[in-house]
């Protein structure tokens, strides 16, 4: 009876408001993804992304990242590190957490995103003279 009136669907509203830590979280979770979802929290990287999963979700659509707070609306999926990377696109079922496996070498980099169309990017500096230069009108008169 309860599915019928459609309770079920409004506890579990209530579920992804708790989870989400109120009602004003909620929002902003909404704001930020244009998701609620309902998941179990399965692992935090160091730069802060939570990773969730929810089986109950279809397949490819079952894992999904919350971005740190602290980078507002500015995130992408550079952001992931490779170890997580391979959690979420289905490379391996075991999360970096639970994975004992994974090598830790003193010459492997640290993860940087990719900053490509951002003040950061990188710009190579030319010594060589332009061939071809822009038409200035102030010049020719």
């Amino acid at each position: 009876m309860a599915k019928f009136l459609g309770l079920d669907r409004l506890t579990k509203i209530f579920k992804m408001v708790r989870q989400a830590g109120g009602i004003k979280n909620a929002y902003m979770k909404l704001y930020r993804y244009d998701d609620l979802k309902l998941g179990t929290l399965v692992g935090t990287d160091k730069y802060g992304n939570r990773y969730y999963e929810n089986p109950y979700y279809f397949y490819g659509r079952n894992r999904w990242v919350e971005y740190a707070d602290h980078l507002n609306l500015e995130y992408d999926g550079s952001q992931i590190p490779a170890d997580w990377y391979g959690w979420m696109h289905y490379k391996t079922d075991l999360p970096p957490t639970r994975d004992g496996s994974r090598p830790k070498y003193k010459w492997m980099a640290d993860h940087s995103q990719n900053l490509s169309g951002t003040k950061e990017q990188y710009m190579p500096y030319s010594t060589t003279t332009e061939k071809v230069q822009a038409w200035d009108p102030k010049k020719s008169t």
